[in-house]
């Protein structure tokens, strides 16, 4: 589950803000443009992680980064380091040491998640219909889009997946998972650094 915490963050990182008015109509095929507009972008995270069997919240930080159209990283720099990259069809993830490198077409569940988040920054609402019941509040200065699984093995594992932000600038993304574990991550721009 860690692993889509990761992906579907750094996946989602268009922190660039396009100018949006404040009043205007939000939809979907909107904010699908608007995170889709940007190709490339770097943020700081701070994450949240409320698991049942710890009896205090994990916190991590670093960087996450995207360049389209398939490579996301996510840099963890405290409390342990660790590395995670996507490139294509390839997951590698470096900690303690060892670095790991899988297919994702050997983890079907993990590799539709990956081409529906891929599917956001392309804005392509189609192949993320397919994968989710989508769901979007707010307008252009403060949105959320909630993600809901429709394949039955995805929702075992993720409930929701509730994405805030302003413009183009992903905020927040929170994932509730179906055995109770939620994350919220929050995120500051750093392309621009």
């Amino acid at each position: 589950m860690r692993v889509f915490v990761a992906v579907l963050t750094a996946a989602l990182l268009s922190a660039s803000t396009i100018s949006v008015a404040a009043d205007a109509p939000w939809t979907l095929d909107r904010l699908m443009n608007t995170l889709g507009a940007k190709k490339s972008g770097r943020a700081h995270f701070t994450e949240t992680r409320y698991l049942k069997i710890a009896q205090e919240p994990l916190e991590s930080s670093g960087e996450l980064v995207f360049a389209a159209p398939d490579h996301l990283e996510k840099h963890t720099t405290s409390p342990k380091p660790e590395n995670l990259v996507v490139d294509g069809d390839m997951l590698t993830v470096e900690r303690n040491g060892r670095k790991v490198t899988i297919p994702l077409r050997n983890y079907p569940e993990l590799g539709a998640f990956i081409e529906s988040i891929r599917a956001t920054l392309a804005g392509n609402r189609f192949a993320l219909e397919n994968a989710y019941r989508v769901s979007i509040d707010g307008k252009g200065d403060d949105w959320t889009m909630t993600l809901v699984p429709s394949d039955s093995r995805m929702k075992q594992k993720v409930s929701s997946i509730t994405l805030a932000g302003t413009g183009a600038a992903l905020s927040r993304v929170e994932i509730r998972q179906a055995d109770g574990d939620r994350s919220l991550m929050r995120l500051q721009d750093a392309s621009a650094h």
